[in-house]
């Protein structure tokens, strides 16, 4: 049975992801386009559980399979599209079997990933979401100390709604010329 744990955040994130990001995209070659540090880990001030999220753009998603095996030498855990049609999907476990780090991978044109950065960079800009968001996860570990579904469940519509918000917000800062900063972290 998988524990929900939620910390407040840890600095030392940013730095992890910064030291395990070099050594996927080496495993990922040439078909690497970026890479990008998201989930609460990658938004400041926020209770987030102690796993690195990452989102691999690559140029073309059949070819990552081919990668399988390096990415295995790194410890992790292939999964596939793990019901995510369009993703790659890899888990790497520490030696006392906690999750320490997720690798998402997208082609190129999957909308999946301005999702993504979006939702971060949203959070990002404007504290108050962002806030309401770690109150959320929160109370939801504390509710379900030990279902994950109902966790994920229960963050479901917050999550929807930051969607839409964080599209409006990207559409607003493009009409008007703005551009986005930290793009790639």
């Amino acid at each position: 049975m998988q524990r929900v744990l939620v910390v407040p955040h840890d600095p030392l994130w940013a730095e992890e992801f910064a030291r395990e990001s070099p050594r996927v995209a080496l495993a990922m070659d040439a078909l690497l386009v970026a890479i990008h540090h998201i989930g609460s880990t990658a938004i400041l001030g926020i209770h987030a559980k102690p796993i690195i999220d990452m989102l691999a753009v690559v140029s073309d998603l059949a070819r990552v399979d081919g990668q399988d095996s390096q990415l295995q030498a790194l410890g992790y855990e292939v999964m596939g599209e793990f019901g995510i049609p369009g993703r790659r999907y890899y888990r790497k476990d520490n030696i006392h079997g906690n999750r320490t780090h997720q690798l998402h991978t997208f082609q190129v044109d999957s909308p999946q990933i301005e999702r993504h950065l979006t939702f971060r960079d949203f959070l990002t800009a404007h504290r108050e979401y962002a806030e309401k968001y770690d109150v959320l996860k929160q109370r939801l570990a504390e509710l379900h100390p030990s279902d994950i579904k109902g966790y994920m469940d229960g963050k479901d519509a917050f999550i929807k709604e930051m969607d839409v918000r964080a599209a409006a917000w990207l559409a607003g800062l493009v009409s008007v010329g703005s551009r986005r900063t930290n793009r790639r972290t």
